[in-house]
């Protein structure tokens, strides 16, 4: 086989991720592109390696003399996911279940098992995930890595469900983790986009499974702090907000839209218990949805969609970088953040003043991997 048709095949493969299809599949060719749900920014690797195992990741990162990244679903945009001339890990051949004790509501898993894998097996026991991001295509272990957030009320992010996680360090190691137990470990792998090592397996805790009722209210902007106070951060769980968002809508994004999934008794409207598999939750599916479940959809759309796109011509340079800065200077001088999956418009100074742990992760960092062998293109950028 030739150079060029080795090097299409090989770009085929990664993108359509058929390179988990056997254990411990590698594939090295000039020029391996890693992409990301976007589509935009591919990394070009020099070597995809598909483990299915601890041992096969353990094995990996023995062997490998350069840097090291680490895929699951690879929903984040800005090359998280891969280092450019680096090993990609692809983790999504490693989705067994490693235990699951339903008594004590504990499930243990290998990272690369996804959301709706879990889902499958925990509802015939009555029982549910505890926090988890809005859709179920993610791994556990990426939505581990990036510290994932959900519409849960009082839940916090996806670190505060996990019990424990195990590690594979730069030396190859194994490590076991969590917040009585290589402490800072645990800390800097949630949220740390594989920054000191390789997620390999997560503990989670579970909860009951419940049945919840939609409840849409529109709120007026002002009145929505006072609202949510009362409405949504009740103390009575049992009748309480399980769920909630508000939809700001253009063009004036003043009337929020809050949308709330409180416990109820009611009877079922939807049997189905899981979301179908091979759900793909694209744009479309979203606009779908605000069309005909938000109120005066059918208004949104003749109203407001369609005068919008045709009111006039529009031709404009592609500048996201401009805006995104724009919003993180405003997330900013509130005392907000902005979230790191997006891609990396950021400048070093705003990535500082949002993230100032980050000197301690470059400390245990240098402790932990004093080579700096895991990488990404966000850490290459800024840590």
């Amino acid at each position: 086989m030739n150079q060029q048709r080795r090097t299409f095949l090989a770009h085929a493969l990664a993108g359509a991720g058929l390179l988990t299809l056997a254990p411990a599949q590698a594939v090295s060719a000039p020029g391996v592109l890693i992409p990301n749900v976007t589509g935009l920014y591919p990394v070009e690797v020099a070597r995809v390696v598909a483990p299915v195992s601890t041992a096969d990741v353990v094995r990996a990162v023995r062997e490998w003399p350069g840097k090291i990244a680490v895929g699951g679903g690879r929903y984040s945009m800005g090359g998280q996911v891969a280092v450019t001339g680096g090993l990609h890990l692809d983790m999504r051949a490693m989705k067994g279940l490693v235990r699951l004790d339903a008594g004590a509501r504990v499930a243990r898993v290998q990272a690369g098992m996804r959301w709706r894998d879990l889902q499958d097996l925990l509802d015939p026991l009555g029982l549910a995930v505890h926090t988890m991001q809005s859709f179920s295509n993610f791994t556990v272990g990426g939505a581990v890595s990036v510290n994932a957030h959900g519409r849960y009320v009082g839940n916090g992010p996806v670190v505060n469900s996990v019990r424990a996680l195990q590690l594979v360090l730069a030396d190859g190691s194994t490590v076991e983790a969590s917040r009585t137990r290589h402490a800072d470990l645990f800390r800097a792998a949630a949220g740390g986009y594989g920054a000191i090592g390789v997620i390999t397996e997560v503990e989670l805790a579970l909860t009951p499974n419940t049945r919840i009722e939609r409840v849409v209210e529109e709120v007026a902007l002002d009145d929505y702090p006072a609202w949510f106070r009362r409405v949504v951060e009740t103390v009575d769980k049992d009748s309480g907000c399980i769920f909630h968002n508000a939809d700001l809508l253009p063009p004036s994004f003043d009337a929020p839209v809050a949308v709330s999934w409180r416990s109820t008794t009611k009877p079922l409207t939807e049997p189905a218990r899981l979301v179908p598999r091979g759900q793909s939750y694209a744009l479309n599916q979203n606009v779908l949805f605000a069309l005909t479940e938000l109120p005066r959809g059918d208004l949104l759309r003749s109203k407001l969609i369609h005068p919008l796109l045709l009111e006039r011509p529009s031709v404009k340079w592609r500048k996201a970088g401009d805006w995104t800065r724009e919003m993180i200077d405003t997330a900013l001088r509130f005392g907000g953040r902005y979230y790191l999956p997006y891609q990396l418009h950021a400048t070093r100074e705003q990535f500082d003043r949002a993230y100032p742990e980050a000197a301690a992760l470059r400390l245990l960092k240098r402790r932990v991997d004093p080579a700096g062998r895991f990488s990404n293109e966000l850490w290459a950028t800024y840590l």
